[in-house]
């Protein structure tokens, strides 16, 4: 079948034959992402616009045990003036053309997010038992329903890393593809868990059978794993997005999330997408980044930019 045809599919027959021979050379991913982070990172003007771009590209999240509606509430309101007027009339920007990609909770505040957001803004839920993604299949099943009910526009889907670990790919392939056939219209990201599958070959055979169950991005964590993105995971996953990609045609997202909070690391990890996919998956419609204090550090990277010094850290708050 022509690639236009396929990549106009949501769902792809489950191949066990690729997922068998799906490989990882674990010393040359290693080798890849060290010559990143030896590099010299893009500085000044270039490093301001990639920190501005990468603004755009931020899932805003609070997924904590002690969320509130006010808590949420300064989420909202973050999103939509994420960085300070002084800093962009420094720069020249306008106000409306700085927002995060998505404003990201938890399924029961969904609606409250959206009465905040007036719909300026996407509104992305997790559900499916988030974290562990261990409820009974009816009560995850109903959470994706209920979340879309209550506006969301996007869903962030667990796993149940147990199919991964048991190589049970077939159960695996049959929920996401059950997620998205409820979502239907709507984004679903799948969430990996990556540090909780053991090997980085589990990380690449799970994004593969993801991607034909119909996932519109795959995400690495869900930020509560011991080991969460990093630049070794990250590559896994986006070469199998390249693979799947070369197969299809069809674009699929990526989403890496938990533990990156600083300017420099998220730059890496844009980098990394750009080197490995292109240009084009430099856009929220093809990456998000997962971050709730990451916001903080850019801004005061481009107080630096804008100004000539640092902000203290209590004069760029979420509040």
């Amino acid at each position: 079948m022509p690639k236009n045809i396929l990549s106009k599919k949501t769902f792809f027959d489950l191949d066990f034959k690729w997922i068998d021979d799906v490989q990882v050379n674990l010393s040359a991913v290693e080798r890849r992402t060290v010559s990143l982070t030896k590099r010299r990172t893009v500085k000044k003007e270039y490093q301001a616009a990639w920190l501005l771009k990468s603004i755009t590209l931020l899932d805003l999240t609070t997924l904590n045990g002690d969320d509130t509606f006010g808590k949420v509430d300064r989420l909202c309101q973050k999103a939509l003036h994420p960085i300070s007027l002084n800093i962009l009339n420094s720069l020249e920007l306008e106000e409306e053309n700085v927002l995060v990609g998505a404003v990201c909770v938890y399924h029961n505040l969904v609606s409250h997010a959206k009465k905040q957001l007036q719909d300026k803004l996407p509104i992305a839920a997790v559900s499916t038992g988030f974290p562990a993604g261990l409820s009974s299949f009816e009560t995850r099943k109903k959470e994706i329903t209920n979340s879309i009910k209550a506006g969301a526009d996007e869903i962030d889907i667990v796993i149940n890393r147990a199919y991964v670990l048991q190589n049970d790919w077939q159960r695996l392939y049959d929920e996401v593809r059950t997620f998205k056939e409820i979502a239907r219209d709507k984004k679903i990201k799948t969430i990996l868990g990556v540090g909780d599958l053991e090997t980085m070959r589990n990380v690449a055979k799970a994004s593969l059978v993801c991607m034909m169950a119909g996932a519109d991005f795959i995400k690495t964590s869900t930020g509560k794993e011991k080991i969460n993105a990093n630049l070794n995971n990250s590559l896994v996953m986006l070469r199998m997005i390249r693979e799947f990609y070369d197969y299809s045609g069809k674009k699929i997202g990526f989403k890496p999330a938990g533990g990156i909070s600083t300017a420099k690391s998220v730059l890496e990890f844009l980098i990394l997408v750009y080197e490995e996919l292109g240009n084009t998956w430099v856009d929220p419609s093809l990456l998000r980044v997962g971050a709730s204090s990451l916001l903080i550090d850019i801004e005061r990277q481009l107080h630096h930019f804008a100004a000539g010094r640092y902000a203290n850290k209590e004069k760029i708050a979420m509040s």
